[in-house]
């Protein structure tokens, strides 16, 4: 009789240690699904960044290549700026400006140079009297951004850089001003 009782609380031992073992798999696996579930999101939120990312660049070589159009036949240049120029070869100038910012804007909006570096293109940019001519001309076309967009954020830097430029005594451009917190909304 004894030998059976042992055999039966050995029996219950190891089913206690079977069930506790399967309880710990099923929280292993449960921990991993979930696991799974939290890496397919961030998988899914870069893959949706890596399309906006080549729709943004896509966007930008058809960009580029209306502006290389309106550049070269100055009816079609026309149609494409409404900043007014004071003869065709400026409105070529402006548009090449347009061109020369827009890639500043893409280059920071994938990630290409980040907020100090676009500070440092845009202040070469700004340095140059007819970039400066192109920006006051179109500035009622950044009006109506949305502040929170990076048009609008970049859009204010380069109103910045501009101010800093006219009211330095340097001709030294490299150094003038730093770039404003990238979070920072733009002041009206």
């Amino acid at each position: 009789m004894a030998t059976q009782m042992f055999g039966i609380r050995g029996l219950g031992s190891a089913t206690g240690a079977g069930l506790a073992f399967a309880a710990g798999a099923l929280a292993l696996l449960a921990a991993q699904q979930r696991r799974y579930a939290e890496l397919r999101i961030q998988v899914d939120r870069a893959e949706r960044a890596d399309w906006r990312r080549t729709m943004m660049a896509e966007q930008q070589e058809l960009q580029l290549y209306l502006l290389r159009k309106a550049i070269d036949d100055p009816d079609l240049a026309a149609v494409f700026s409404i900043a007014e120029a004071d003869s065709p070869a400026q409105q070529r100038q402006f548009l090449f400006a347009n061109a020369l910012y827009t890639n500043a804007l893409l280059a920071y909006r994938i990630g290409v140079v980040n907020w100090e570096e676009l500070h440092g293109h845009l202040r070469v940019m700004c340095a140059n009297p007819i970039f400066r001519q192109y920006w006051h001309a179109t500035r009622h076309q950044r009006a109506s951004l949305k502040d929170s967009s990076d048009e609008a954020k970049v859009g204010h830097m380069t109103d910045v850089i501009i101010h800093d430029l006219d009211e330095s005594e340097s001709d030294e451009y490299w150094v003038i001003g730093q770039p404003p917190p990238e979070d920072q909304p733009p002041v009206p």
